[in-house]
């Protein structure tokens, strides 16, 4: 039997050695929620009042399964945090696959690099969500028609200042 207080610690503690930045969770809306055959999500507000959305997985995700798996939730992302001590990581791993699939082009923009960003691998992920559109938090399910029912009834959106 888990205790939801070693949860929030060890997810504390996961966010921290991964993503090098330090969020005190405050309440999870959906603990451990399937998000895909082997994928589970936490969405949790921070001390701060943001949202934030962290999937992992027992098999590899990239940057394009957890865009697609964050649309089907029904969470609108604001920020990919990328792995620690790493700002540009998606950038640096699109380079290299643009790269290795034409490499005589010396002049690369952001626009050449937008698909080859999603073939980042990105497990565990964590999202600073912007937005729940609908206010319903989705998650897997194979029984369902759509293969998505509704799991958490929550309204959030971050309103920027100054």
């Amino acid at each position: 039997m888990s205790n939801p207080i070693f949860d929030d610690i060890a997810l504390e503690q996961t966010v921290k050695d991964k993503f090098g930045i330090f969020i005190n969770v405050e309440n999870v809306i959906a603990r451990d929620m399937p998000v895909s055959p082997t994928a589970r999500a936490n969405v949790f507000l921070s001390s701060k009042k943001q949202l934030f959305c962290f999937i992992s997985a027992q098999s590899s995700l990239v940057l394009g399964d957890v865009k697609k798996i964050l649309g089907r939730m029904g969470l609108k992302p604001e920020i990919y945090i990328p792995p620690k001590d790493r700002p540009h990581y998606f950038d640096e791993v699109g380079r290299s696959h643009f790269v290795s699939i034409f490499p005589g082009r010396s002049h690369i923009t952001s626009e050449d690099l937008t698909y080859y960003r999603t073939l980042a691998p990105y497990n565990p992920a964590l999202i600073q969500v912007n937005e729940i559109p609908d206010g319903i938090i989705r998650q897997y399910d194979s029984d369902a028609k759509a293969g998505w029912r509704p799991s958490v009834r929550f309204s959030y959106r971050r309103i920027k200042t100054s």
